[in-house]
Parts: structure tokens; C-alpha cells; sequence
């Protein structure tokens, strides 16, 4: 199971885009440090954003104040664009792990490109279905194993990437709670 979304199309894309518009301020570069909010769940969207480097977790914190994390993306992944289909404030928050730098659209730029770009459409189309079977094949995932095996990915993803991802953000990831990964943690070893 691949625990890092990054999509190297999308990328180009917004890397060309970027490049090619004249003195317009439609796409602007905005630079985030590790551990900044990007964006923030029930808040108003105030662009679309496709992350150019680093990494980010998204996560929803629950009523009782329990965060979930849903996953972790790298570059080339969009966000903030089923908020705007749908029009409604951020679902999730997103923050930075790394030093994080993102190509941030104007709303009303991204609309009118999902109104007049069939590139763009493709490849928010290939996002979305993307989405669809991370997600259950996540939860299939996790079904099938155990949070033992998930955890030893999920230190694997963390080594090969060079991020450190605290023992909070593991437990969320994990669904379970911070003593629970610390008793794993030490029969791991």
C-alpha cells in the first residue's frame, strides 16, 4: 500500500500553467514551514493548491477533538478542489510536515479553467478515481493486517522520505491511541 500520494502529471501541468501566464497573479508560489496550517477544517477556502514540494498530513479532527489523519500527500497532489466543486469550507485540515511549497490558484481562476480545460478536467477526474481506491483499499488494508504490519509501513514511508512523523500523528494515522502505539512500538524492537 503506498501511504504517500504524489502525482507527477498534475505537477507539469501546474508547473507550465505557472510559467506561461503573463503578469497575472492567478497562480502565485506560497511557501509553508513544517508544522504551518495550509488549511483548515470548516474554514472558507481561500485558493486551490497543488503541493510543488514536501509533505503534508490531512486530517479531520473528530467532535470529541480526536484528529484522524487520512493521509499523507506529496507534490502534485491537489487541494482544496472538492471544496470548491462543491462549495462548501475546507472538509479536513491540511498542515505541513516539511517545508512545504505550493502552487496556490485564485478560486475564480481554477473555475474557469475546470469550465474551459479538458486537461485540467482529466486530471482532476484521475484524482478523484485515484481517491476513491486509496481509500478503499485502505480500508480493506486494514481489515487484512494488522496495525503492526501498517505501523512497519508507515516507519518504512518515514525513513525512505526523511520526515519524522511524531507518535501522535502515527496514532492517528493508526486509529488507535498513543499507549496502545507505544506498547507496539516496543514489541517491534
Amino acid at each position: 500500500m503506498n501511504m504517500l500520494r504524489t502525482n507527477q502529471t498534475f505537477l507539469n501541468y501546474l508547473d507550465e500553467l505557472y510559467e506561461k501566464q503573463n503578469d497575472s497573479d492567478d497562480i502565485i508560489v506560497k511557501s509553508f514551514s513544517a508544522g504551518d496550517k495550509i488549511l483548515v477544517q470548516d474554514h472558507q477556502l481561500s485558493h486551490v493548491m497543488l503541493i510543488k514540494e514536501g509533505i503534508v498530513k490531512c486530517y479531520f479532527v473528530e467532535e470529541n477533538g480526536k484528529e484522524y489523519i487520512v493521509e499523507f500527500l506529496g507534490s502534485g497532489e491537489v487541494i482544496g478542489e472538492v471544496e470548491l466543486i462543491k462549495n462548501i469550507n475546507c472538509l479536513c485540515s491540511i498542515e505541513a510536515l516539511t517545508e512545504v511549497t505550493v502552487y496556490a490558484v485564485k478560486i475564480t481562476a481554477f473555475k474557469s479553467l475546470i469550465k474551459n480545460d479538458l486537461v485540467l478536467n482529466n486530471l482532476l477526474l484521475e484524482s478523484f478515481a485515484e481517491r476513491i481506491i486509496n481509500t478503499s483499499s485502505r480500508a480493506s488494508y486494514q481489515q487484512l493486517y494488522t496495525v503492526e504490519h501498517t505501523l512497519k509501513q508507515l516507519l518504512q514511508m518515514q525513513s525512505k522520505q526523511n520526515i519524522q512523523i511524531s507518535k501522535e500523528d502515527m496514532a492517528a494515522y493508526l486509529g488507535i491511541a498513543v499507549r496502545s502505539l507505544n506498547r507496539i512500538l516496543k514489541d517491534l524492537k
